[in-house]
């Protein structure tokens, strides 16, 4: 077994028990971990971090920017997004949150569009 065994999942702990300030550092590091199950907890751990104290640390936003979003980090970042105020956030979220709400938006709009051509092409069928 290796010395980072569990950390990962410690650093969760830290995120429910702790305040954001002494959360933070352990979390960080533990984002860095070679072992990629506790660092995929370690980002875990920042995502309720961010869900339970509606903000992080300049290091813990670092440590998402980092990873990115297609990677571990990905559902992290999406707590922070929807659970952080966008005022809060730092540029390159607040970036990627309007993103996401756009393409959220035409997304829907194509989708609604679709049902609607179909229930027009099913009321023209009927009427044969």
């Amino acid at each position: 077994m290796t010395a980072e065994w569990g950390l990962g999942t410690a650093a969760i702990g830290l995120a429910f028990n702790c305040s954001l300030a002494q959360a933070s550092p352990r979390i960080v590091r533990a984002t860095q971990l070679p072992d990629l199950d506790q660092r995929a907890y370690a980002f875990t751990a920042t995502g309720t971090a961010a869900r339970l104290n509606g903000e992080l640390t300049p290091e813990l936003y670092a440590a998402l920017r980092a990873e990115g979003h297609n990677g571990l980090a990905e559902f992290a970042i999406d707590d922070t997004l929807t659970f952080v105020p966008f005022h809060a956030l730092p540029p390159w979220l607040r970036r990627r949150k309007v993103l996401t709400t756009v393409r959220n938006k035409l997304e829907s709009w194509w989708l609604r569009s679709g049902e609607t051509v179909e229930d027009a092409w099913n009321v023209l069928r009927r009427r044969r």
